[in-house]
């Protein structure tokens, strides 16, 4: 039995401190409610300050969305943009753009006090000259998304909630390392985002994946997260695999030179559905989940029997 129980059951001890204490002990040592006033710094530097945690919510990016649900927050959401789409309880609530044409006037009528956007998004000054307190995040890679969940986290007090997703992220991902047959570890790789085409390179989030899962990206993190290749620079790096969504997979080999890629002419392509592209494109707290459909992909495809 601890002191501070040995003092609460003290017979001496007026009724009214000893159910103070009782209410303190069962709130961990802090009155039921109490919220410390908070400043909250985004990734555009921009410090906000919060005096109680927010109650009525926007989201303007389908990450920013699932993380705010991650950590608890799922009910004070008034409005998402039209992308956000899990978990499902989200499906019925008002949409409101997305990052080129926020739809500010409905925002504004929602009347929100956070408003969570991409640093990206356009309408973030616009937002904030209205009064609105507006927290902007970048999500190109793991730190980013991480950084992003324990801030929202700690602001909507679900610090704990964000611990545990982030802890299943890393499960997920070491799981699914080791599920990668070992003829693939080391092999060079290609996720295309675009046709043009844009690839997700080794300093994106989805890069930090693939790299995870023990592939060799043909992009290099000094090219940036989201690079335009040269479609011959794709040509002569002859990834062993290849990624993309499956209308685009379709048609590579239509491209000038690619029908000889060895990824495309041995079969070892992952042509995502379109649930599953979004789903590996999109970060925040389905990382983990990320990593074990790109695993199970490749564990699927013909062995790489070419040297490296």
């Amino acid at each position: 039995m601890t002191r501070h129980l040995l003092l609460l059951l003290h017979p001496s001890l007026p009724t009214l401190l000893r159910l103070l204490l009782a209410s303190a002990l069962a709130g961990g040592g802090t009155a039921a409610g109490a919220f410390e006033p908070l400043t909250v710094h985004d990734d555009r530097g921009a410090a906000v300050r919060f005096e109680q945690p927010p109650q009525r919510i926007v989201t303007l990016l389908p990450s920013l969305t699932e993380t705010v649900c991650a950590v608890g927050g799922c009910a004070r959401l008034v409005a998402t943009d039209r992308y956000s789409n899990q978990p499902p309880e989200v499906l019925s609530l008002p949409k409101v753009g997305g990052l080129d044409d926020a739809q500010v006037e409905r925002i504004v009528a929602l009347r929100p006090d956070l408003v969570l956007a991409a640093k990206s998004t356009r309408a973030v000054e616009r937002l904030q000259s209205l009064g609105l307190r507006v927290l902007a995040f970048d999500s190109d890679t793991h730190e980013q998304a991480r950084a992003s969940l324990f801030a929202i986290g700690r602001l909507l007090e679900g610090e704990a909630a964000a611990a545990r997703a982030w802890q299943a992220v890393e499960q997920q991902l070491a799981a699914a390392a080791a599920r990668v047959p070992p003829a693939l570890r080391g092999a060079t790789v290609y996720f295309e985002v675009a046709a043009d085409p844009f690839a997700a390179g080794a300093a994106s989030f989805v890069g930090q994946t693939l790299a995870r899962l023990g592939l060799v990206n043909i992009a290099p993190a000094a090219m940036g997260p989201f690079p335009k290749l040269n479609p011959e620079f794709v040509v002569r790096t002859r990834p062993t695999v290849v990624m993309a969504a499956a209308r685009n997979a379709a048609e590579m080999a239509q491209r000038p030179g690619w029908a000889g890629l060895p990824a495309l002419r041995e079969g070892r392509v992952c042509a995502l559905d379109a649930a599953g592209y979004e789903l590996v494109t999109r970060p925040g707290p389905r990382l983990g989940a990320a990593a074990g459909a790109l695993a199970d992909c490749l564990a699927a495809l013909p062995p790489n029997t070419a040297p490296r």
